[in-house]
């Protein structure tokens, strides 16, 4: 039976079973767990951080950016959890999956690549400021 709304519930540690209609969020481990929404029991692992998945909390309701497509699951549904509730989207064909994932890779990969840029601006700066110290 589809799941049409989430109860969230804020853990410390992921339970051996997940029950149906509940949205586990651990901060600690910056992830969002919950059954499949269409009722395959399959569960579903969602990552915060700014690659994957973001979270919003108002203190009752959660929503979830962008929306969930369980593409590798047998039963292939597509959804976002907005406000608590599951918005259910349409059926996408196998080309459209094919381009969402292939748009998800460069995307990690431009923001995994930013993040090293970063680093290296750091260090950069790092040893000039070390430099500049050791001349005074």
């Amino acid at each position: 039976m589809k799941t049409e709304r989430l109860i969230p519930k804020f853990v410390d540690s992921v339970p051996d079973e997940l029950e149906d209609g509940v949205l586990y969020i651990s901060m600690e481990y910056g992830t969002v767990l919950h059954k499949c929404c269409c009722g395959c029991g399959s569960e579903v692992n969602t990552p915060l951080s700014p690659a994957s998945w973001s979270l919003k909390y108002d203190g009752k309701h959660i929503t979830l950016s962008p929306s969930i497509g369980n593409w590798s699951f047998q039963c292939q549904s597509h959804y976002w959890i907005k406000k608590n509730k599951v918005v259910w989207a349409e059926k996408w064909t196998a080309s459209e999956i094919f381009q969402v994932r292939e748009q998800d890779v460069e995307d990690l990969e431009e923001h995994y690549d930013k993040k090293r840029v970063g680093k290296k601006k750091k260090t950069k700066r790092l040893r000039k400021f070390k430099f500049l110290n050791w001349l005074y």
